[in-house]
């Protein structure tokens, strides 16, 4: 049993809770009995922590050092980053995207309504943030996951016969209305931004979803659902 907060290894793990030594590490953290179980199914643990005999056992204090919840949770496990495959099959592109709620939701959703890859610009939220991981319920270990720089890799896409969407509620058309074509990409953007001038020029037709015009805009976690769904329909 491990009950000192100055354990070598605890002090080191618990470094993980900062994005910075989660990318010089190349490890994260997976906190609770339902996301640790998801993860095994995916990738081997370095380390796995319990308060009771299930792993190594921890004090409540060291499972505290190490957890990011005000309550810490019965398990926690130190994994290394999931490997980034080579883009493929449906694809979502996510533009500098920073609630972590939002992108656990939309990983969610994506494995719900077919996504297969999704692409993250470079300064989204880290989506190894417990925070992200929580609100996925798991599913970001069912999806593969790339970070790249979005002015070269869409150019890229459509080199490979993808067809490029992006939002635009002005002069996009009604979601419902589009033939999808055999491969596609969908891009969504900031909370309180949208997608970039430069980013949305470089897609191929815009979107919109048809809504009351008493509400102006939808959470782009809830918006990215429903045209992940409509996608998913066709």
């Amino acid at each position: 049993m491990i009950e000192s907060v100055n354990n070598p290894k605890i002090k080191e793990y618990s470094k993980l809770q900062s994005k910075k030594y989660r990318d010089e590490s190349n490890l994260f953290i997976v906190e609770g009995d339902h996301l640790v179980e998801e993860a095994l199914k995916k990738t081997q643990a370095v380390e796995i922590y319990s308060l009771d005999d299930s792993y190594t056992k921890v004090s409540e204090q060291v499972m505290r050092k190490l957890s990011s919840l005000s309550t810490p949770p019965n398990v926690l496990a130190v994994f290394k980053k999931i490997e980034e495959k080579e883009i493929y099959g449906n694809v979502l592109i996510l533009e500098n995207l920073q609630d972590p709620g939002n992108l656990g939701t939309i990983i969610r959703s994506s494995v719900a309504f077919g996504i297969d890859t999704i692409i993250l610009s470079k300064d989204c939220v880290d989506f190894y943030n417990f925070k992200v991981l929580r609100a996925s319920e798991g599913m970001v270990f069912n999806i593969n996951i790339v970070i790249k720089d979005l002015t070269s890799v869409i150019p890229e896409l459509k080199n490979k016969g993808y067809k490029v969407y992006t939002t635009n509620v002005v002069n996009g058309t009604n979601v419902r209305e589009i033939i999808k074509p055999e491969k596609y990409a969908i891009v969504m953007g900031n909370e309180g931004n949208g997608v970039t001038t430069d980013i949305a020029n470089m897609c191929d037709e815009s979107i919109y979803i048809p809504m009351n015009n008493t509400c102006e805009s939808l959470n782009v976690g809830i918006a990215t659902s429903i045209i992940l769904y409509e996608f998913s329909q066709k």
